[in-house]
């Protein structure tokens, strides 16, 4: 699923294709239930004609602000991906909606397991006002990080998972940021001491720049992989420490990196370095 890394390298390159400030001619649905809020007809007729305002990012959420203060909010889920196309370029069979641009371009919305969802709202808080803090917001500090951990009886991994903790972490920086700062996933939020609390903010905020840095992690060139506006690749996988190595050795100690569910999730740790205190 793309996290923070991902989706932000989508918006930049939606908003470096110049498509803000253009205009949405119709919609094309070929998979209904994509659009959550409306059917498709009624999902066409709310955006025609609409002008793209800015396009910006909460969480995991890509948004679309529309002109007569519409906002189409899209959530990637596990395999959406857009890609911009000329009008001639005929969609393929995985392509769900086709947003006609004004400019006589077209943004297909690509989705090879159909989870992901379209929402329009007039409030963007009633989709996302229940999302956590920014990870790397200057609100996001470390005393901030303290206060929400306070009390929290949960593993810290399936907690920093939860988007309305903190929003945009996914599975693949919780497990770097987790080794990076010497924590085991199982260990419960509220018995972090002050210096491994200081710890895990800092690395949370290094994975996800680095993610960043280099376009989002694509684990491989197949349909269901993370790929960015023209279908081109994160790179990094390339500086993951942890992130699906398992019985490759810990880059700080050499043991093998071993994997665990927590939480229903695969997670990859070092139990060497990241020891159940």
């Amino acid at each position: 699923m793309p996290e923070l890394p991902e989706v932000q390298t989508i918006v930049d390159a939606l908003i470096s294709a110049g498509i803000v400030g253009k205009r949405i001619r119709k919609t094309i649905v070929f998979w209904p239930k994509t659009i959550a809020t409306s059917g498709p007809d009624q999902f066409n007729r709310q955006v025609r004609n609409k002008t793209i305002i800015s396009i910006g990012r909460r969480g995991k959420f890509i948004i679309f602000e529309l002109s007569d203060d519409i906002f189409m909010v899209v959530h990637l889920r596990m395999t959406g991906r857009f890609e911009l196309v000329s009008n001639v370029t005929s969609p393929n069979p995985h392509v769900q909606i086709v947003l006609n641009i004004s400019d006589g371009r077209r943004l297909l919305y690509h989705d090879t397991r159909k989870f992901g969802r379209f929402y329009l709202s007039n409030a963007i808080d009633s989709l996302t006002g229940n999302l956590g803090p920014e990870p790397l917001s200057d609100r996001f500090t470390a005393k901030l990080l303290a206060r929400r951990l306070k009390g929290r009886r949960r593993q810290i991994k399936p907690l920093l998972l939860d988007q309305t903790f903190v929003a945009g972490l996914g599975n693949i920086y919780v497990d770097e940021a987790l080794w990076r700062s010497r924590i085991h996933p199982i260990r419960l939020a509220h018995g972090l001491q002050w210096v491994e609390v200081t710890s895990l903010h800092r690395a949370i905020r290094h994975v996800l720049r680095q993610g960043l840095r280099n376009a989002g992690t694509s684990l491989g060139k197949g349909l269901g992989n993370y790929s960015g506006l023209q279908k081109s690749q994160g790179q990094n996988s390339r500086y993951l420490k942890v992130f699906r190595r398992t019985g490759l050795p810990c880059l700080k100690c050499g043991q093998p990196i071993e994997r665990l569910v927590v939480g229903q999730r695969g997670t990859h740790v070092c139990l060497n370095c990241q020891r159940i205190r």
